[in-house]
Formats: structure tokens, sequence, C-alpha cells
């Protein structure tokens, strides 16, 4: 390999490098800096792959494939832990928030459960008006 390809490699790579812990250190979110330092791991990824291509070593291939592994498994990982949910949903609720929860399904289910009965009596009225009590 060239002297002059891997300094100019090595140069570039260092600026991203750099950019990239500059981006870890501003955030300003939380996904930034997971995104940044997935980065940081394909640079140090790719200066391997450099210098494996500048020495010859061939050694170096099982490093590359662990760090992109590892890389790749953090990076899910964090996305995971990240990724945007109910505020209330990992939350362990009171018991008075639960009665609450409660009462306001089972006036859901007798709200839902009145419609439908009324809709059947609506429906046979209509369909059998002959049936029906003169009061």
């Amino acid at each position: 390999m060239s002297p002059i390809v891997l300094w100019v490699g090595g140069l570039m790579l260092a600026a991203a490098a750099l950019l990239i812990v500059v981006r870890i250190e501003r955030g300003p979110s939380m996904l930034d800096r997971t995104i940044g330092l997935d980065m940081l791991v394909s640079v140090v990824v790719a200066a391997l792959a450099l210098w494996s291509g500048a020495t010859g070593r061939t050694d170096l291939v099982n490093v590359l494939v662990v760090l992109t592994l590892v890389g790749f498994v953090g990076s899910v990982t964090l996305a995971r832990f990240v990724a945007v949910e109910p505020e209330d949903e990992g939350r362990i609720l009171t018991p008075e928030e639960v009665r609450a929860h409660d009462d306001r399904m089972r006036a859901a289910i007798a709200k839902e459960s009145k419609r439908r009965v009324g809709g059947r009596e609506d429906a046979m009225r209509r369909a059998y008006p002959e049936d029906e009590d003169p009061r």
C-alpha cells in the first residue's frame, strides 16, 4: 500500500473521529450520542482495516469482525432503550391509579354494551313493526 494512501486515509479518519467526538460531547439528545458512538466504532474499524492493509497482517480480520459485532449489538441495544415509549408505559401504577383505570374501563364496556343492545332492539323494531306494544 502506498504511503500517500496510508497518510491521506489516516488523516481523513482522524478528522472524522474528531468531528464525531465533538458530536458526542455536544449531543444534544441521547440519540445523537448513540449514533456518534456507533460512528466512532466504525472509524476504529476502518482505521484497523487500513492498518491491516498497510502491514499485511491478516490476523486483525478477527478483531475487525468482533469490533463490528460489538458495535452492532451495542447500537441495537441502545436504540431499544432510547426508543420513544408512552410516558406511563414502564411505570408501576399506584392503587388509586389502578382503580381509576378499572373504573374507566368498566364504564366504557357498559356504554358499549348499552349501545349494542339498543342497536339490536331498534333493528328488531324495524324488522318486526307489528310486534310493538302501543303504550
